[in-house]
């Protein structure tokens, strides 16, 4: 009475409805390429066990090769006929081949099947996003080098704090997404786990050569438990914060670059080509790509706090809540990958304003610190200093003064170790230069941390 795979158990169709719900083909044909990977895989070691013999694998495995391609060109439609991937490809396989594609399930559960497609996937996603990673890096880079000596405000409190070289807040970013690389390189060594020869749960009764099949796959090692195997998507979880890590990153970015090119700001001109207007006002231009990577951040989010709160009460082994997985996992992975693309190509079309930036540096006694430092070298103490200046900084603002604008009378009236070398310590654009300590916002040790990049990523 029943098509499926495992209808011999039941009595009366499934209700069409129960197919719809039931039904995941809808997002994880997305799989195919990896279903066919492994299901060659699995008739290979099935071949090497004289589970089937050399000819029967032959035949099984062009067929399957067959399979692919058509299933890449689009030839067999992804409906709800088909309860997933899994079984439309088995299906096809048996209408190819007849009984004899029945073997390939041989050894084998959905379970341990879907579980090996999920990790192929994983893997691959790991590496293109590490390249992406790589790319923005580079583009950073790219961009510190192009501003090396430009100064603009750092602030705290988003309050202008202190002069800061341009190329060392760019390299801020580099870091940034060091970590985020490291983080899902670091993560690959546990996607790469075998589970196929898990099965269902406990194990097959079919001796199957596990390390062969790892080693075909470009797997390291083979999973120790095969319950564990089949109900861990740990993997993928790693995936969905290291994801919503990088969006992190992405979007302070991006939100610097939404006010920086404010007209209240006025320090970063986005291109044209990354920008939108307003449907009513003409003169708008809008920094609409990184508030989009701003906002789809907390999409991938919502797919970590998914997954963890889906996991939390699952009983081992696998359930079928576990299928909630993938549209998660796929989602972010796009979500993060086209970010990433995006914010590469605005990074290589960005433009800063000099001048509007040095002016933003002269302004809002950013050189306080540098003097109280001075003063700290003429023997007060630091936190005599620091009372010192803050008064200075109170007068001059009643004043509507620079600290920098006071007469070298005006400023002995607050100590007398002020002498005539303080102006050279209140010039804003030499402050940066001061700060050569490993790490420092100084020109040398900026210079040194961009050398530094390029040879870590080979540029």
């Amino acid at each position: 009475m029943s098509v499926k795979m495992w209808g011999g158990r039941f009595a009366k169709e499934t209700d069409a409805l129960v197919n719809r719900f039931n039904s995941s083909i809808g997002f994880d044909h997305k799989l195919h390429a990896y279903d066919v990977d492994g299901s060659i895989a699995h008739c290979r070691v099935l071949a090497r066990k004289d589970i089937i013999t050399e000819e029967e694998a032959v035949i099984m495995i062009e067929a399957l090769g067959q399979i692919k391609r058509e299933l890449e060109r689009g030839q067999h439609p992804f409906t709800d006929d088909h309860e997933d991937i899994h079984s439309l490809v088995e299906e096809i396989l048996v209408d190819k081949i007849g009984p004899l594609g029945e073997k390939i399930h041989t050894g084998r559960s959905r379970n341990d099947q879907v579980a090996l497609d999920v990790r192929l996937y994983v893997r691959d996603a790991v590496q293109q996003v590490i390249n992406l990673i790589r790319t923005n890096q580079i583009a950073l880079v790219t961009l510190a080098e192009k501003n090396m000596g430009v100064i603009m405000p750092g602030y705290t409190h988003m309050q202008r704090a202190q002069p800061v070289l341009l190329s060392h807040h760019l390299m801020a970013y580099y870091e940034m997404l060091g970590r985020d690389r490291e983080r899902f390189e670091e993560s690959l060594k546990r996607v790469i786990v075998l589970p196929l020869g898990s099965a269902a749960l406990a194990g097959t009764t079919f001796e199957l050569d596990r390390d062969s099949i790892a080693r075909d796959l470009g797997f390291e090692r083979i999973s120790r438990n095969s319950m564990d195997a089949v109900s861990d998507r740990d993997f993928v979880m790693d995936f969905l914060f290291n994801a919503s890590m990088v969006m992190m990153h992405l979007s302070r970015l991006s939100e610097e670059l939404v006010l920086w090119s404010t007209q209240e700001f006025g320090f970063a001109i986005i291109s044209d080509s990354f920008c939108t207007g307003s449907s009513i006002m003409p003169q708008k231009k809008n920094p609409d790509m990184p508030e989009l990577i701003r906002g789809k951040t907390g999409r991938v989010y919502g797919h970590l706090m998914a997954l963890l709160t889906t996991f939390k009460g699952l009983p081992l082994t696998y359930n079928k809540d576990m299928q909630e997985d993938k549209e998660a996992l796929f989602d972010a992975a796009d979500t993060v990958t086209i970010c990433l693309e995006v914010m590469c190509r605005l990074l290589g079309e960005i433009d800063f304003d000099r001048e509007r930036l040095e002016k933003a540096v002269s302004r809002g006694h950013l050189a306080a610190t540098d003097l109280a430092d001075y003063l700290v070298r003429k023997g007060i103490t630091f936190r005599e200093a620091h009372e010192i200046v803050g008064k200075m900084v109170l007068s001059v603002i009643d004043k509507g003064k620079e600290l920098r604008e006071l007469t070298l009378e005006e400023m002995k009236g607050f100590t007398r170790q002020i002498g005539e070398d303080v102006y050279a310590w209140l010039d804003p654009l030499k402050s940066p230069g001061r700060r050569n300590s490993p790490g420092g916002t100084g020109p040398e040790r900026v210079r040194h941390e961009i050398e530094s990049a390029k040879k870590e990523l080979g540029i």
